[in-house]
């Protein structure tokens, strides 16, 4: 058998950038997709029929990311890895949660947001790469990060750290994967400003709990926001440089 198909894992299919993605992944020849989200998405479903892909919608809750990584580890390994010549995962799921300050804070929406956007991602990251570890494709992950998580704003302490800490776990894996003989590419990318359902609560939260709030509301004003579709062709022409890998944290603005 030729390998001929490309897998891609994709997590928070199911709205804004994720979606986007998803829409031309699966408009891509050779295509299977696994789309992990909270909710399945019939649209989607009906794309992958029309296009003669291959979907499998996950309904999981990130938030108990070891369930997740372990459904995750368990397929890959049921699959037959000759079918792809290439493997993706992309981290893509994250949350805001409620913008205020840390003294502020709801223990409880800290440690979700920690979760969603730093445990998931290590968790599912060292599931495909256990998984796949002897898989002869190319393999690649990932990871969405912020302008946030290299910038510091106030009242997203969560937010911040879960970039900053998806941005260095990316630069210490790939130390990892390039002295193995087939090792992954791993990038934590920041894609940009996108007209989101984020940026709308970011632009809905009170100035006194979101100082910052301006700036996002004068983002939109000023059409300074790119659409979910154009931020996620950068975003996936990016995954298919010939130079991905070689800046584990990079910017899909990067010449």
């Amino acid at each position: 058998m030729i390998a001929s198909e490309r897998l891609t894992i994709l997590t928070g299919a199911s709205r804004g950038l994720g979606r986007a993605m998803a829409q031309q992944l699966l408009a891509q020849s050779g295509a299977t997709l696994v789309c992990i989200s909270r909710r399945s998405d019939d649209a989607l479903a009906e794309l992958a029929r029309q296009a003669g892909a291959s979907l499998e919608q996950w309904e999981l809750d990130l938030s108990e990311p070891a369930l997740a990584a372990g459904r995750l580890g368990a397929w890959l390994q049921a699959v037959d890895p000759a079918r792809f010549a290439r493997a993706t995962l992309i981290n893509n799921a994250g949350t805001v949660g409620q913008p205020r300050p840390l003294a502020d804070g709801v223990a409880a929406d800290l440690a979700q947001a920690l979760r969603v956007g730093l445990e998931a991602p290590m968790l599912l990251a060292g599931a495909f790469l256990g998984a796949t570890r002897d898989w002869t494709g190319r393999r690649e992950v990932l990871n969405i990060s912020s302008g946030l998580g290299r910038n510091a704003m106030g009242s997203q302490a969560p937010y911040c750290a879960a970039k900053a800490g998806m941005d260095h776990f990316s630069r210490a894996v790939a130390l990892e994967q390039a002295a193995l003989p087939n090792g992954a590419k791993i990038v934590s990318l920041a894609p940009g400003v996108i007209d989101t359902d984020m940026q709308v609560q970011l632009r809905g939260t009170p100035a006194d709990a979101f100082p910052d709030r301006e700036r996002f509301v004068q983002l939109k004003a000023n059409g300074m926001l790119d659409s979910p579709e154009t931020a996620a062709g950068k975003v996936l022409g990016y995954l298919d440089r010939a130079d991905f890998g070689s800046k584990p944290v990079a910017d899909v603005r990067d010449a």
